[in-house]
């Protein structure tokens, strides 16, 4: 049986069970990248309406993103993109985003969690909706990174015919990407993982 914390409130704790609680989350978040590949699996399957389900559009936003030369941890955005499909139906790119947060820079963090709108300029008007939303956000810094992402990675990638690499191609990126934290509060405890 696995040592637990003695505590019914914060208040009651003492160094002891953030001891143990500390050691448990080591060893959970060493499971983090299967845990994030296996939801990513969930789009299997999912059309949506769309001409190819939504694992093989995430498959080719980010093929079409490692072709191009990108870096690992934006291969990875284009991957994760839309993994909060299943869960944030009415906000997947927050969802997505509050995955990789902390996990990558502050300007792919922006790109996928802002994706949403700037994608909508290819579609919204088919929808009684304002196709130039993204405009709100004009002159921010990361506005052209994320256009471009939606023009050329996003957007393209629902072609049945088109490139698709398979998910163990991005399997190791995924592991790597997911090993430590650059921008988190817990970023000390999982170092000591």
């Amino acid at each position: 049986m696995m040592e637990r914390a003695t505590f019914r409130s914060f208040q009651e704790s003492t160094a002891q069970d953030w001891k143990v609680i500390a050691g448990e989350f080591q060893s959970f978040s060493k499971g983090l990248a299967d845990r994030v590949l296996h939801h990513l699996s969930l789009l299997r399957g999912d059309f949506g309406g769309f001409p190819i389900d939504r694992l093989d559009h995430s498959l080719q936003t980010a093929t079409r993103a490692l072709r191009d030369g990108r870096d690992e941890a934006y291969v990875c955005c284009a991957l994760l993109h839309d993994i909060g499909d299943t869960l944030g139906t009415f906000n997947h790119p927050d969802v997505a985003a509050a995955v990789l947060k902390p996990f990558v820079s502050e300007a792919d963090h922006w790109m996928v969690q802002n994706h949403g709108i700037f994608q909508g300029y290819y579609f919204f008007h088919h929808l009684g909706m304002d196709r130039d939303m993204r405009e709100q956000f004009a002159g921010h810094p990361h506005y052209d990174r994320t256009a471009e992402f939606c023009e050329l990675y996003d957007s393209p990638a629902f072609d049945p015919k088109a490139e698709t690499l398979p998910l163990s191609e991005f399997e190791p990126m995924v592991r790597r990407l997911f090993l430590s934290p650059v921008n988190s509060i817990y970023k000390k405890t999982a170092a000591m993982a």
